[in-house]
């Protein structure tokens, strides 16, 4: 029997039983559209951190201090200070900006209105340039209105919206706390990166953060602590040099050895990396989850087909008495189990496209479909297909043609 010939057998056979065909192919297409769904959603979630990593800026380098609380009254050790950045902006070549940042809270007023618990972040000259971020109007902080501590501001695009409306805030008087402070400039529209919406920050010198609304006794002994430096690196240069030569100045400055150091120096790539290997594997738990919708459509095809036999048993009796080969009769219902199974995942395809799609634009969630998904979701409905209707089809090749035309 020609495959061609087992193929139009098989459709009609299919056709003839349309809603139980249907129902077999269920599992198959529920199966198809969860792995396309699944996947499309892990995906969507890997671009999107991607994207608000990469959106800090571009070739960064991270330093992320490590401090340890001294004992009662006494001063804590270990970690950066403000210091450091100005030591590595200096000191390190090939380093293009070197921006740290210390946040607070404060309320916010002009004239009669009062902003409660703004979000308050001290900043250095190169904020703009490592954060990708824009003026819309104004000027940000110099290096040395940053030194002589300047009692001045950038409002985020949404603060200044609600001070002062369509109202020109440059050169205003807002008090922040209770210090007066002169807006010098207003952020461009830049929106939520992560959980940190910028353009509801007050950005002002990081100096007069520290002494105004974080200060600390330690300070004058140790020097103002900061979390993290960002060293933004000339794009032309080897970043791995760049990664040394900071953190054999910091070893120095610290007075330690690479191997007790203080800090870490990571890079974006680092912690793309480590969020594609966790992504990954989330993906993968999610597309054998998924899987398992597949192997349930083939139990079903399986339990179908072997209905299929029994029912058949007279017709197979009948074609093995005109000349059919055990070979034509396990053809002819392996093919109708495959085709179950491709026609159930080509639907299965459709319903997962349109699917993500969907689930992308009536959730938060982003969901980016990969091509990889569609073949590994198709691919494996067609082997369960093959897999699970080879049984029945290989009962219905075994039954004896004196029994089956018996058989009633």
């Amino acid at each position: 029997m020609r495959l061609s010939e087992a193929a139009h057998i098989a459709w009609e056979a299919i056709l003839k039983n349309k809603v139980r065909s249907f129902l077999t192919m269920l599992g198959i297409i529920i199966g198809v559209a969860a792995v396309i769904i699944m996947v499309g959603i892990s995906a969507g979630t890997e671009a999107t951190i991607q994207e608000q990593i990469t959106s800090l800026g571009s070739n960064l380098i991270f330093v992320q201090g490590a401090m340890t609380r001294g004992g009662p009254g006494r001063a804590p050790t270990g970690g950066l200070v403000f210091d450091d950045a100005a030591a590595i902006q200096d000191s390190v070549s090939g380093v293009t900006s070197v921006v740290v940042e210390q946040n607070a809270s404060a309320n916010v007023k002009y004239g009669d209105l009062t902003l409660e618990s703004i979000s308050i972040l001290g900043t250095t000259s190169g904020f703009p340039s490592v954060r990708d971020m824009d003026l819309a109007d104004g000027r940000y902080f110099t290096d040395k209105d940053i030194e002589r501590k300047q009692k001045m501001v950038v409002l985020g695009s949404s603060i200044a919206e609600e001070l002062f409306g369509a109202d020109d805030p440059i050169n205003q008087i807002i008090k922040v706390g209770t210090i007066k402070m002169t807006v010098i400039g207003v952020m461009a529209e830049k929106g939520i990166i992560g959980n940190t919406d910028y353009d509801s920050y007050v950005f002002m010198p990081i100096t007069v953060v520290f002494q105004k609304f974080t200060p600390s006794m330690f300070a004058r002994i140790m020097g103002d602590s900061i979390r993290m430096i960002y060293v933004e690196v000339d794009p032309d240069k080897n970043i791995d040099d760049i990664i040394t030569q900071v953190e054999l100045l910091l070893v120095k400055r610290h007075d330690l050895t690479l191997d007790t150091a203080d800090f870490t120096v990571t890079t974006q790539q680092d912690i793309i990396s480590t969020q594609e290997s966790t992504t990954s594997a989330f993906r993968s738990l999610l597309a054998w989850v998924a899987g398992v919708s597949l192997i349930v459509g083939g139990i079903g095809i399986m339990n179908i087909m072997l209905v299929s036999v029994t029912e058949r048993t007279r017709e197979i009796g009948i074609r093995q008495a005109v000349g059919a080969t055990p070979d034509d009769i396990r053809l002819q219902f392996l093919t109708e189990a495959l085709m179950l199974s491709i026609v159930g995942g080509l639907i299965g395809i459709i319903v997962g496209i349109g699917g993500a799609y969907i689930f992308g634009a009536l959730s938060d969630m982003r969901t980016v479909v990969q091509f990889g998904s569609i073949v590994l979701a198709f691919s494996s409905a067609a082997t369960v297909g093959a897999f699970f209707g080879y049984y029945p089809a290989n009962q219905a090749a075994k039954l004896d043609p004196i029994d089956a035309l018996r058989y009633e």
